[in-house]
């Protein structure tokens, strides 16, 4: 059986790297640098594009939690991340030059792994090997029709315009009522109601608040009425987002029995209710500026952000609907995906997600059980989070907000998070001696 892995960014390097120091050989398989994306310039493997930091590196961060999992899992990144590091205070944060350098020195002087530096345009057949897919968040062209292909076209995203994503802990309930519109259903929604002050006050720091600048890859994103950045619509005009995602209409607010000025809905990201998202609230602005801007809506004065809105170009499968939780296709188990392309987003999470799939693809090699991570693990969060039915999937990275919560509540953020990664890494430790 032969096991092919196309792309030797975060994720392909990592998996090619697991596979092969556990006695099974690879052909990795690199466009570079006889093709490059529009965002890569250096004929290195794992080369950083947007920034050179990997994150938080304290336990108690989702960031550093997710090192910590790498490690025990077997990672090869992680040390030589660190091996590469620059000062960055808390973080992790490489030489970018150097860290590309050493990951294609491990991968090509590794003893069971074939470099081909080649473009690969299509994808085999169903058979007995095994290929898996880690070509990025810019895929394109020939490649990514030919995912398209085995996916359904319509699995296949190309653009990421994506709602902030706030932690239920932290929203403020004695400011927020539960209600769906006139009554209907369940009360599925939160209810962040504006009096007419307050929406003014909001109004007038959103339309000056300042977007992110669009990467060269990016290029220029056609705004569609559908997933228009909250920031466009306000400029608008001033009644513009009352008569859209804010309208109030169907609503009473229990608090002054009256209808609100304006009204910002919450629904569930997850299932288990930890996870909230602004419903239309699809963003281009800096992040600092949406912390600022968004938490002066009442409720989220002391919101604590899982993900700040996106808007830029980003190649990732609807994985709910496609992908396993041991990261190959349902209807097609020979063909694996890992990185961004799957929804992990993040350098780290990538990385993880290659690591995951080598994981699962070296337990079918050896005819073992697929490996389970728990849900209290970041790695099983995630895993979990990209698997799971999704009205409207957008990739996530990791944050603190996926993990189950303590079962007592405790009100130090700093103690909380350290005593969740600690029961996580717990639990990891746990599942990989079972293993």
């Amino acid at each position: 059986m032969r096991i092919n892995i196309i792309g030797a960014g975060l994720a392909g390097c990592e998996a090619a790297l697991y596979l092969a120091k556990h006695g099974m050989p690879v052909t990795l398989y690199e466009q570079k640098p006889h093709t490059f994306s529009p965002a890569h310039h250096s004929a290195g493997f794992a080369e950083l594009v947007c920034s050179n930091s990997l994150k938080a590196e304290r336990l108690d961060s989702a960031s550093g939690l997710l090192k910590a999992e790498m490690e025990l899992l077997g990672s090869s990144l992680v040390p030589a991340a660190r091996a590469c590091s620059v000062p960055a205070g808390g973080a992790l944060a490489v030489d970018r030059d150097k860290f590309s350098a050493r990951v294609t020195q491990m991968v090509e002087n590794q003893q069971g792994i074939t470099v081909h530096r080649e473009e690969v345009t299509e994808l085999p057949t169903a058979g007995s090997d095994i290929t898996l897919v880690a070509s990025g968040p810019l895929t394109q062209g020939p490649l990514a029709d030919a995912i398209a292909a085995v996916t359904g076209g319509a699995e296949l995203s190309f653009y990421d315009a994506a709602a902030p994503i706030v932690t239920a802990q932290s929203l403020d309930m004695e400011q927020i009522f539960a209600a769906s519109r006139y009554g209907r259903g369940t009360a599925d929604y939160l209810n962040c109601p504006f009096d007419k002050e307050g929406y003014e006050a909001f109004y007038e720091a959103l339309v000056t608040a300042e977007r992110a600048p669009l990467h060269e890859f990016d290029g220029q994103l056609s705004v569609y009425e559908g997933c228009m950045p909250i920031e466009v619509m306000a400029r608008r005009g001033a009644d513009t987002m009352r008569y859209g995602p804010l309208r109030p209409v169907g609503l009473v607010n229990p608090a002054t029995g009256h209808r609100p000025w304006a009204n910002v809905q919450l629904r569930a990201e997850n299932a288990e209710g930890t996870l909230y998202n602004l419903v239309g609230f699809q963003t281009n602005l800096k992040f600092g500026e949406q912390k600022r801007v968004f938490s002066m809506i009442p409720g989220l004065q002391h919101a604590e952000f899982a993900r700040y809105g996106v808007m830029h170009r980003n190649t990732f499968l609807n994985s709910p609907r496609v992908l396993t939780a041991q990261l190959c296709l349902k209807e097609r188990p020979d063909l694996f995906f890992a990185g961004q392309i799957t929804g992990f987003e993040g350098y780290m999470e990538s990385a993880a997600c290659g690591l995951l799939a080598a994981r699962a693809i070296a337990a079918r090699v050896e005819g073992k059980p697929a490996p389970v991570y728990p849900r209290e693990t970041m790695c099983g969060a995630l895993l979990n989070y990209i698997t799971s039915p999704s009205k409207d999937f957008q990739p996530m990275g990791a944050n603190m907000g996926i993990l189950p919560p303590l079962e007592t509540r405790v009100r130090d953020k700093r103690q909380r998070y350290l005593m969740v990664a600690q029961r996580a890494v717990q639990a990891m430790q746990a599942a990989l001696a079972q293993m």
